[in-house]
């Protein structure tokens, strides 16, 4: 087993470790925590929690300082991934190979539960007495900009906006710097915000993360055409049917490769200004331009 591999393993099994605990905390309904947990649990890479202890490994930080902001990460992407699969957006059936909450639990039910994700995530950094308050206002501060109109948000609304349009690469990838990479160059803030990083260090992580944000969604599309539907656990050929505009169909296939090669190398580029050990955050970089699903 590689050193990525072994990190991988324990690091997602350390963040979805969390998960049952911190649902059965809440004072709800019980369907509506069936509801959270089953969109938590569905599987997933966990990339952006990933990404925060890569950081706090880097700059040798005690992995538990990070996990409530790991949690966190993970529940405001669950609620955007539920939300993404309700009729009125994407309409899927199927999320990672399993029924879409709304299709298990109903569209009410589905829609509560991403925002019982959202808001609870907050609470989650704001509770946590490991942190300085200062880092906790930072943490907050970043992740309430990156998640909302200025970032992941306004990516879809914009995403949305483009189906059946014509649109060129330039605006595509504005589209995906907020719906993808935001959320994921958060995470890298948020780690080297606990990690203490200095200001310049902060800069070359947000950038890394930018662009291996833009590497994952291209690696997406790419997936989306040549992919295997039972690694990824949807229909291939999904985004064509739907029109969406994808690196693929603005590139070609050929084209949408090279993308990612470039975009992968600017993220590798940048970890040449960080002074920790960054082995992990180049290994993970690759991986996220060479995965099967």
């Amino acid at each position: 087993m590689t050193n990525l591999q072994n990190f991988i393993e324990v690091h997602k099994e350390r963040v979805e470790n969390l998960f049952p605990e911190i649902i059965e905390s809440l004072h709800c309904s019980s369907p509506l925590k069936k509801s959270m947990l089953y969109s938590l649990q569905a599987g997933g890479k966990r990339v952006r929690p990933m990404l925060l202890y890569a950081v706090l490994d880097s700059y040798k930080i005690d992995k538990s300082l990070g996990d409530n902001a790991a949690a966190a990460l993970e529940m405001i992407h669950t609620y955007s991934l539920i939300h993404d699969d309700l009729p009125a957006m994407d309409d899927d059936d199927l999320r990672r190979g399993k029924p879409t909450n709304h299709k298990v639990f109903g569209e009410a039910t589905a829609i509560l539960a991403g925002d019982a994700l959202l808001t609870h995530s907050f609470y989650l950094i704001a509770s946590d007495d490991r942190l300085s308050t200062e880092v906790k206002i930072e943490i907050i501060k970043l992740l309430s900009f990156a998640s909302g109109a200025n970032g992941m948000v306004g990516g879809q609304t914009a995403d949305m906006e483009a189906e059946g349009k014509s649109i060129d690469v330039d605006s595509l990838e504005k589209i995906h710097t907020h719906k993808t990479g935001d959320l994921l160059a958060v995470a890298l803030q948020i780690g080297a915000a606990i990690a203490g990083a200095s200001p310049k260090e902060q800069d070359h992580l947000y950038q890394f993360g930018k662009n291996i944000g833009l590497s994952f969604q291209i690696k997406d599309d790419l997936l989306d055409v040549e992919g295997d539907q039972e690694i990824i656990g949807k229909p291939v050929g999904s985004d064509e049917d739907n029109e969406k505009n994808t690196y693929v169909k603005l590139l070609g296939l050929n084209g949408a490769k090279e993308k990612l090669a470039w975009h992968t190398q600017l993220a590798m580029d940048e970890l040449s200004g960080i002074s920790a050990d960054t082995g992990i955050l180049k290994a993970l970089a690759q991986y996220i331009g060479e995965r099967s699903q």
